[in-house]
């Protein structure tokens, strides 16, 4: 009797044993079915993607008046890209507006489009080409469009660009006093000592990036750019060397 009663506590001291291990294992193993709560549903974490910007249209604006609100508002839809809505363009070869004369402008734009029957423009560029393009068809609409950008830009401040000291001796002996041996003119003459031009008839070079100034110098001497009235910016081009159009562009950059 005593040791069936011994067997039966042993017994049940094994059950026990079991029971505790399986109940062990049990805790330490989560379940399978039970969802991750830290994974948030695919939708929600993915944030709603922005709409696209409407692409400018010109004929939002041409119920306008021609004026600065006309060509503030095709500034910011056609031309910022390139030189910013105020016409304080960052990139070097593309030029600062902001602050240059009106008429100037509005030739410029007017001579990057072929005049009616023309095959091509009085001044050939391929990006303003394209620019030019995206303003009115009309030709009394275009019209108004290109002034009342030149308008727009020729009212904004100008953040000018500065000298980098380039040949500084050299570029303001061109500017102030030309090259006599080589019959250039003093750039002064035309543009003034302080570079801000003659309204209506040269355009204002003070504060213009170095690199845009040589670029089109550059231009001018290799028939590249035809459109300066009688040839005049050609043939003073065609006289200077790649040294001193740099010089002469650095110092125009500074000159004030």
């Amino acid at each position: 009797m005593k040791r069936s009663y011994a067997y039966l506590l042993a017994a049940a001291g094994i059950v026990a044993a079991i029971s505790g291990v399986a109940i062990a294992q049990q805790a330490a193993t989560p379940a399978a079915a039970a969802p991750a709560a830290a994974a948030p549903a695919a939708n929600a974490a993915a944030p709603a993607a922005a709409a696209p910007a409407a692409a400018f249209d010109i004929k939002s604006v041409e119920a306008m008046p021609v004026g600065i609100e006309r060509g503030k508002a095709i500034a910011a839809g056609v031309c910022a890209a390139c030189h910013m809505a105020d016409g304080n363009s960052a990139v070097p070869l593309q030029p600062k507006l902001a602050g240059q004369h009106q008429a100037y402008i509005e030739k410029q734009l007017m001579d990057f489009k072929p005049a009616e029957g023309a095959k091509v423009a009085a001044r050939e560029n391929a990006v303003m080409g394209g620019q030019v393009a995206m303003l009115s068809a009309d030709p009394k609409q275009y019209a108004n469009d290109v002034k009342s950008l030149a308008m727009w830009f020729a009212s904004q401040k100008l953040v000018p660009a500065s000298s980098a000291g380039v040949n500084p001796t050299l570029g303001m002996s061109i500017y102030r006093g030309g090259i006599v041996s080589k019959g250039v003119p003093a750039c002064a003459g035309c543009h003034s000592p302080t570079g801000a031009g003659i309204p209506n008839k040269y355009p204002r070079v003070s504060g213009q990036f170095a690199d845009y100034s040589e670029a089109q110098l550059k231009a001018f001497r290799e028939d590249q750019r035809k459109n300066s009235p009688a040839n005049q910016m050609q043939d003073i081009a065609k006289k200077l060397t790649d040294t001193e159009i740099k010089a002469v562009a650095d110092y125009m950059a500074g000159v004030r």
